[in-house]
């Protein structure tokens, strides 16, 4: 009875102070009883708004789990309604509270570029800041997208895509040249005026101009048959008919060409967005968010939510285009427009009545929508029901919210490398996947390796206030398990359970066991256990994490010319080596002699190559 008293009495208080607030806009964040920040929230009116999270009859069972925790809350004061959005998302992105609408989203989007400066530019997929000269054309929503588009550059124009280094050393025409995907210009197969003519053509058409490169198509057909270069006008030819077709399937959008359509579908706790994105009138395929809700929210909340986190954000390749086509109506769209217009420079419309072609686009993008919904209604139920049971198993106290698994790949010692991934309620947690470079330890010590890359990763979360796990995975038996129970009292942290993942004796799926570092007895599940299986699912995902960082390592030393690694060669001196034989083969078949008659390589550094390609000391 004194409990409820006293919670009484706290709502009587806040009830009272946020009758004091200003009637002006602003933003107000909720804190419990640790003064952690629990909820964030834009108002017109503070005092208004505020002050109906503790009035009777408040039905949203969202905001009444909420108001029960509110011990205390903040605000600040704005000077419009666009500086209480561009607040209230900046502090949702630092804080992640916990009652917010978060939407998971922090990689770059790729650009297709379009080089400067270089007699026969390079088209290329690009990520990061727009400050390289050229040209840029995007965003796209994914890298596979950008790669289905350069393939279908590749066949149309056949402007090169290689790297400038590989370009300036080719004496020969490579393998894209022999299948027709480049015109070869690294070794004068077509002039530079041509190449110029088919750049032209790839920028017309990823304006969406492809009426006018059928047009300079044509043009060119035609006055390649009356010069009787009839095999260049059959080639020009195909690429019209190439052309035409890609054409009936991106019907004309009409307007301005660009826009963002947005679908939103949520049940429960689980929640789904859609942004299809169009460019230049062309569609650029679509990329799907799905955000945590907390506690479940009501559809409008959560378009309300994504158009402004989403939009607000400050990266520079998140432009706003200026048409955004939603599935619904929202309470709050007059005050998102404004808000996004302002801080976009220019006039946004947000629509919801569309028609011809948008309608199509807006009715494919509710049904993929929905299709991504159900899916993940399945799969969320499916790992949820599996981290139950996974805490019965281990007898835990709390339920299971955040998970992290470590792996180490290398190759006999070779560029060792571990991985991080973390699950939440909802799943992986991409966006929290870390790697580390595992460095001066001895070649292939791998529980020198676990006890570094668990070091590193809780000594940085303790450091920054981050969450902490509550199950750590690790893959590997005992030994690995006491290097990072070490690392972890090392730090310190506590409170994190530490379990290894020991493959079987034939080392297939099923016969894992569970390794605890104060229990002598590994444990060993049923191989139909919902337990077994989400610990699976998550080794899995971290060794595909590990292996796949550990070959772009690998990869990379080895691309790295062995010449590079003498004392007294550098780039230039590279370069000429492998123009004068050839290639690396080349380099490798001359003599002393035939290496000290290159301009710049003397008899002394002739004699250091030889050696060094040929293992001498």
């Amino acid at each position: 009875m004194a409990e409820d008293v006293t919670t009484e009495d706290l709502t009587r208080r806040l009830r009272r102070l946020s009758r004091s607030l200003p009637e002006r806009p602003g933003v107000y964040r909720m804190l419990d009883a640790q003064g952690t920040m629990i909820y964030v929230g834009k108002a017109v009116n503070l005092k208004r708004r505020v002050t109906s999270y503790f009035t009777r009859g408040n039905a949203d069972p969202k905001q009444q789990a909420m108001v029960r925790q509110v011990a205390d809350f903040e605000f600040t004061v704005t000077a419009t309604e666009t500086e209480a959005y561009l607040l209230e998302n900046n502090l949702i992105k630092e804080h992640r509270p916990r009652y917010n609408i978060l939407l998971r989203d922090d990689k770059s989007y790729p650009y297709i570029h379009i080089s400067g400066r270089h007699p026969y530019p390079r088209i290329s997929v690009y990520r990061g800041t727009r400050s390289l000269p050229g040209r840029f054309f995007g965003p796209y929503p994914n890298a596979s997208a950008v790669r289905q588009t350069l393939q279908l550059l590749q066949k149309l124009f056949r402007v090169r895509q290689c790297e400038d280094s590989y370009f300036a050393n080719r004496s020969r025409p490579c393998l894209l040249y022999q299948i027709a995907r480049c015109s070869a210009p690294c070794v004068d197969r077509i002039s530079a005026a041509e190449y110029a003519a088919d750049l032209r053509d790839t920028v017309r058409f990823l304006e969406g101009r492809s009426q006018a490169v059928i047009e300079s198509l044509t043009d060119r057909m035609d006055q390649a048959a009356r010069e009787q270069r009839y095999e260049q006008a059959a080639l020009l030819r195909d690429r019209i008919v190439d052309l035409r077709g890609v054409q009936q399937l991106q019907p004309p959008l009409g307007g301005s060409g660009d826009c963002d359509i947005v679908t939103v579908r949520c049940e429960g706790d689980v929640g789904c967005v859609q942004v299809l994105f169009v460019r230049n009138s062309l569609n650029l395929g679509n990329k799907t968010f799905s955000p945590t809700l907390g506690a479940g929210c009501d559809p409008d909340e959560l378009l309300t939510a994504f158009l402004t986190q989403y939009y607000l954000a400050a990266r520079p390749e998140r432009r706003i285009p200026v048409e955004i086509i939603v599935d619904r109506d929202f309470a709050e769209r007059d005050s998102v427009t404004a808000a996004l217009s302002e801080h976009a420079g220019h006039t946004i419309r947000i629509r919801t009545r569309v028609r011809g072609a948008r309608r199509h686009l807006l009715d494919l993008a509710r049904s993929n929508t929905e299709l991504v919904l159900r899916q993940r209604l399945a799969s969320s139920g499916d790992h949820q029901r599996r981290l139950e049971a996974l805490r019965e198993v281990l007898s835990l106290e709390r339920p299971l919210q955040r998970i992290e698994c470590f792996d180490i790949s290398h190759t006999g010692g070779e560029r060792p490398v571990a991985s991080c991934v973390v699950f939440d309620r909802e799943g992986p947690c991409r966006s929290d996947y870390r790697r580390f470079n595992i460095t001066a330890i001895t070649a292939g010590d791998d529980y020198a390796a676990m006890r570094q890359a668990v070091q590193r990763r809780y000594t940085r979360l303790r450091d920054e206030g981050a969450a902490l796990p509550d199950l750590l995975l690790i893959d590997g038996g005992s030994g690995q398990v006491r290097m990072a129970q070490e690392a972890l009292d090392a730090i310190p942290v506590s409170g994190i359970t530490v379990i290894g993942v020991a493959k079987g004796p034939a080392r297939r799926p099923g016969q894992e066991s569970l390794v605890m570092h104060d229990v002598a007895q590994a444990r060993r599940l049923a191989p139909e256990s919902p337990a077994l299986l989400v610990i699976q699912r998550i080794r899995d995902e971290a060794h595909r994490f590990a292996i796949t960082g550990h070959r772009a390592q690998r990869s990379g030393q080895r691309r790295q010319s062995v010449l590079t690694a003498i004392p007294g060669i550098g780039d230039k001196r590279r370069r000429q080596l492998i123009r004068q034989f050839g290639g690396l083969q080349g380099v490798v078949r001359a003599g002393v002699e035939e290496l000290a008659a290159v301009e710049g390589i003397s008899r002394q550094l002739a004699e250091r190559i030889y050696a060094a390609l040929h293992n001498e000391p």
